[in-house]
């Protein structure tokens, strides 16, 4: 999820969490000494940041109204706002309740909540050096922020006491969950420290910020910045005509003279390595995309990783564990990282024989096409290709000429319709803070009642972080009253020239569909407290329904109905369907294997612990050591490893999406046991028991109550062709789990 920005932990703890995700060098003093709280609402009149958000849908952020310059001072503000609320709870001389003190909390943070909403889109897709000045000097003031909240002693002993109360089991089972959540959080974030150490965490956390706001700002940079220029039209040599026009594009808006130009982002990238047959050309696109962050130079981010590393091993021993990784996992479904480990490792061993395979094949076919050399990471999707061609009569761009992302789009709405009940109608009395970005209202196809609003935001742009990740950029909540979820979907796809419609690959249109899995998690949300709504749960189940939601596209009623040429407006003929389901476990050997070196670095490098890491170094003789195959690389290498160094998010997680997608493989077994992937009655027990209740329920019992069982990791193994040990075949995937990639 890539993908969310949303938390455990509601307004309050959102708050709390996501300003890690921002960043500076230089710790300044803290808001509380720097900004008074007096004068908020007087200066929301000056700074359209600082007002309520106003208009339908029961408001709407303004983003037509944004300058950046309003960042900084509404930051400031809110975030005294929010102290001073905070500090109303503590000094409280009332007995705590749950009510004077959880549901308080609860309602604390709004105002911050909102103007936070807004810069995190501003710093994730419209990103320049003036937002970037505001994040480097903001990052470490708010993470001082967060650890005067979460370091304040009477309010922590105000939610202990709630928390040990006797009268706790009168709250509904809701309010418990929530009451945990709060003391959750708080003891693992220092609350029970001395003085000493919580100087020292907050100090850490300051650093943190900066060196998280540094990384992100240089793979930014070097996303940018490096281009593949393509001098002639030789040089568009294999390409599609689809290709050759997005290239075309390309060069035309950066104001080039060339024959095309390719982008250093994996959705320009990927396309050019699997159709080029210019291979010195392949190889420097591949060299391009995988040096990000690792160039030398200003925009270099090893030293950054190495600092990071030894802050993280710092501040988890503080916290009481032995390392990083244990801190993060404390709070997973897997709860330990050897839990994690033994998933990763047994699906490893399988996983990089059938690379080995894979590389076999390619190798015969190149040796008969006249090649002499070994085949090389920048060959592997080129000649991955030609096999699936020859062994499958299957051509990516083939298929490609079916998938058009408007109607792609259009078939994610009708199964979000079957499925879930809801219906998409575009609107336009939303603002948007860019052209591109389109609304739609969701209501209930059944009442016609208002659920949402979802924003989408498909291309690729200068600014713009890549990738794909969902954003709540409100959560449903009915505390005091009903307020819906707006969400939004963010990708990179290159855009068509003058309204010729944009085709995407199949990998691309699996990930739009995975994506949309999360918005639909949170416009599903059916929960009373805004900290445990939608996609507010822990990090390697949140996950699971977007991972889930891949299954639908492949499904006849999608294809048929949605899968249209570009050109003839007919489906896609059902001989081609067949092709793709029986190279449906094609390359999944290299699709794991990369994804798993990826997960599996990350997990090493976080059980080091103090261990000062050289991360090129490490990197390379941890992959040695795994028998990583030379000719693939690392989904995402570590000095772009966003999802790892730009904030804590991931870090000793990525393995999340593995272990969310053996969930997602054992739930879609419950459709084809039962009516198909259309089911009623199941499709209804999974918005009941998964979709709708947030963090309101442990997700093994949330689980267990939509599957009648603990998962198993079979059908993952099915799915993806791989050998399965007999002993082990119905082990529990609480003990294990498995992933897709973002």
């Amino acid at each position: 999820m890539s993908k969310s920005i949303t938390f455990p932990g509601g307004r309050l703890a959102q708050a709390l969490l996501i300003c890690s995700l921002a960043a500076n060098v230089n710790p300044t003093p803290s808001i509380a000494q720097t900004t008074p709280a007096a004068g908020f609402s007087t200066r929301a009149d000056l700074n359209p940041l600082l007002a309520p958000w106003a208009g339908p849908y029961g408001g709407v952020p303004a983003f037509d109204k944004v300058q950046v310059s309003q960042f900084k001072p509404a930051l400031e503000a809110a975030m005294a706002q929010n102290l001073a609320e905070v500090q109303a709870i503590a000094d409280d001389k009332k007995a705590p309740t749950f009510e004077n003190t959880i549901a308080a909390l609860e309602r604390a943070g709004h105002a911050l909540d909102q103007v936070q909403t807004v810069y995190g889109v501003w710093t994730g897709t419209m990103n320049n050096p003036e937002v970037q000045a505001v994040q480097r000097e903001m990052a470490p003031r708010m993470a001082a922020f967060g650890d005067q909240i979460t370091q304040n002693g009477p309010l922590f002993r105000r939610i202990e006491t709630v928390y040990n109360s006797p009268d706790k089991k009168k709250l509904t089972p809701e309010q418990q969950r929530l009451t945990w959540v709060y003391y959750n959080n708080f003891v693992r974030s220092g609350a029970k420290l001395d003085a000493k150490a919580k100087t020292r965490l907050s100090e850490i956390n300051q650093q943190l910020a900066g060196l998280f706001t540094r990384f992100s700002q240089n793979v930014l940079a070097d996303e940018t910045d490096s281009v593949l220029v393509l001098k002639t039209p030789a040089d568009l040599g294999g390409l599609p005509q689809s290709l050759r026009d997005d290239a075309a594009n390309a060069a035309a808006a950066r104001k080039l003279t060339a024959a095309g130009v390719i982008t250093n982002t994996r959705s320009s990238i990927d396309p050019f390595l699997t159709y080029s047959d210019q291979r010195k050309l392949r190889e420097k696109a591949w060299r391009m995309f995988v040096n990000r962050g690792d160039n030398g130079g200003e925009h270099d981010n090893n030293a950054l990783i190495t600092d990071i590393l030894q802050l993280r091993a710092e501040r988890a021993k503080l916290l009481g564990y032995p390392t990083h990784a244990h801190l993060r996992l404390d709070n997973t479904m897997a709860k330990t990282p050897e839990k994690a480990m033994a998933l990763m490792e047994e699906v490893w061993t399988p996983a990089v024989a059938r690379a080995k395979e894979e590389v076999a094949d390619m190798q015969t076919l190149a040796k008969k096409e006249g090649a002499t050399f070994k085949i090389e990471p920048w060959d592997y999707r080129y000649y991955g290709e030609k096999v699936r061609k020859a062994r499958y009569d299957l051509d990516q761009n083939e298929v490609k000429q079916y998938l058009q992302l408007d109607k792609m789009r259009e078939g994610m709405f009708w199964v979000a319709g079957e499925l879930l009940g809801f219906t998409f109608t575009p609107v336009t009395n939303a603002p948007v803070y860019h052209p591109d970005v389109k609304v739609w209202e969701v209501k209930d196809k059944t009442t016609g009642k208002h659920v949402g609003l979802w924003y989408f935001d498909p291309y690729a742009r200068p600014g713009k972080r890549s990738g794909a990740w969902m954003n709540a950029y409100r959560n449903q909540e009915r505390m005091d009253g009903e307020v819906t979820t707006i969400v939004s979907n963010n990708s990179n796809f290159v855009k068509g020239k003058d309204g010729a419609p944009t085709l995407i690959s199949w990998t691309d249109a699996t990930t739009l569909f995975h994506e949309f899995g999360h918005a639909l998690h949170g416009l599903s949300s059916n929960v009373t407290y805004p900290s445990l709504a939608g996609t507010s749960v822990v990090r390697d189940y949140v996950e699971f329904p977007s991972q889930l939601m891949e299954n639908w596209l492949p499904t006849p009623q999608v294809l048929q109905r949605f899968a249209v040429h570009y050109q003839t407006g007919k489906p896609i003929p059902q001989a081609l369907v067949d092709r793709i389901e029986k190279a449906s476990t094609f390359n999944q050997g290299f699709e794991t294997t990369e994804f798993l070196a990826s997960a599996l670095i990350d997990m090493k490098l976080h059980l080091a612990g103090a261990q000062k890491i050289d991360p090129d170094k490490f990197e390379r003789e941890t992959l040695t050591q795994l028998g990583m195959p030379s000719e693939l690389v690392m989904r995402h290498r570590t000095p772009q490893f966003s999802h790892v160094f730009s904030s804590d998010g991931y870090s000793a997680g990525y393995y999340s999406y593995l272990w969310s997608v053996v969930l997602a493989a054992d739930a879609f077994g419950a459709f084809t046991e039962a009516g198909g992937p259309y089911d009623k009655a199941v499709a209804k027990r999974l918005k009941d028991k998964i979709f709708s209740v947030g963090n309101t329920v442990d997700p093994a019992e949330a689980y267990r109550s939509f599957r009648g069982r603990d998962p198993k990791i079979d059908a993952l193994m099915r799915e993806r062709g791989f050998p399965m040990k007999d002993a082990k075949a119905s082990k529990p995937a609480d003990k294990k789990a498995t992933g897709k990639k973002s």
